[in-house]
């Protein structure tokens, strides 16, 4: 239980839930893998310290590997593909990837949503810009940068998954 809005610790609630209930259905005989070891004879995890995968306390040079190969696939999955475009009405700045003939991803950032002239005038007359699809005029920028080559009219990037 929690009280005045305080979140849960996952971790907490993980073990509270193993030591209740067992790990992985152990009384109804279905196999997962790990089915006949406890908790304490897997890597990094022990009774009082559950993980679902090893940290590598004991290699910290394991540990930091695993760490830059993680945050090289956060960087790639989050930014692969993607090309600047400024719109050419209010000069946000947003990053954009086409999928497809109908399809565009667009990642706001917060300096480009409050400098959106669109959206400004959403929440002034006292809307949500969050609930907007899109901005029409950042939609004619995006053709106009694919029609000047700026921006590929269909992404060649791999998809993050696959590098």
């Amino acid at each position: 239980m929690t009280t005045g809005g305080e979140t849960p610790d996952v971790d907490q609630l993980a073990r509270s839930m193993v030591l209740l209930y067992g790990g992985h259905d152990e009384e109804s005989g279905h196999e997962h893998g790990h089915h006949d070891e406890s908790l304490s004879d897997l890597p990094g995890r022990t009774e009082r310290n559950w993980r679902k995968t090893p940290d590598f306390a004991s290699d910290p040079d394991r540990a930091a590997a695993v760490h830059a190969a993680t945050e090289q696939d956060r960087q790639r999955y989050l930014t692969s593909g993607l090309a600047p475009v400024d719109c050419r009405f209010c000069h946000a700045t947003v990053t954009v990837k086409k999928l497809g003939p109908q399809y565009t991803a667009v990642q706001w950032n917060s300096e480009a949503s409050q400098r959106c002239i669109y959206f400004a005038e959403i929440r002034a007359d006292g809307g949500d810009s969050s609930r907007v699809r899109t901005c029409p005029r950042l939609g004619d920028s995006i053709k106009h940068a694919v029609a000047e080559g700026c921006l590929e009219a269909v992404s060649s990037a791999p998809a993050p998954g696959d590098g």
